[in-house]
């Protein structure tokens, strides 16, 4: 197959030479609601057209190549007290696979036990490209299902607004749940 960066033959979507030059990730960070931190690895800008792949079959090996760059890594290197656990925003399959499942068990790790199935919208309306405004007039009504895990690092694939993030931790805090922080692979923030 071709490399879809550099269309050099390659046994990967993306050769390990475009993963060096282009998928090296960075730390950028901001807070939510004042309080809580979101640290991503990437400017949206310039893994735009590889994050829109999670709504095709080619998705899954983009996903998979991203996560291991950046959210392997960091659980690698991540340490607390305790292990702590992690939640994908809304981990539904669609088109044959999850990219927040995908992302989530990337963070498996000594320190870090990523768990499935727990938090899902109940307004599946997509924010892709939409307004602050309507994300707001529109929200995902987050639905926590039991879980005894209290301290919980959230993911999700972009931040945008911070409305998604935002609305997930309010849920999570009202379950008595405690987000230590949030991780994202792209934030849109940074130009």
């Amino acid at each position: 197959m071709k490399c879809l960066l550099c269309e050099s033959l390659s046994l990967s979507h993306i050769c390990r030479p475009c993963q060096e030059t282009f998928l090296t990730p960075s730390i950028y960070k901001r807070k939510i609601l004042n309080k809580i931190e979101v640290i991503s690895f990437y400017k949206y800008k310039d893994i735009k057209n590889l994050l829109h792949t999670k709504h095709t079959d080619i998705g899954y090996y983009i996903y998979k190549i991203l996560a291991k760059n950046s959210f392997s890594k960091f659980a690698q290197e991540f340490n607390f007290t305790n292990p702590v656990h992690s939640i994908a925003i809304d981990d539904t399959v669609h088109s044959g696979y999850s990219h927040t499942a995908i992302l989530n068990n990337a963070l498996r790790s000594e320190n870090i036990r990523p768990i499935f199935n727990k938090l899902r919208a109940g307004n599946s309306i997509s924010y892709s490209g939409k307004s602050k405004e309507f994300r707001l007039l529109n929200p995902r009504s987050f639905k926590v299902s039991e879980m005894r895990e209290k301290e919980i690092i959230l993911v999700d694939d972009i931040i945008t607004t911070g409305s998604t993030l935002s609305q997930a931790v309010s849920s999570l805090e009202s379950n008595k749940k405690e987000v230590l922080f949030c991780l994202t692979l792209a934030d849109a923030a940074f130009k």
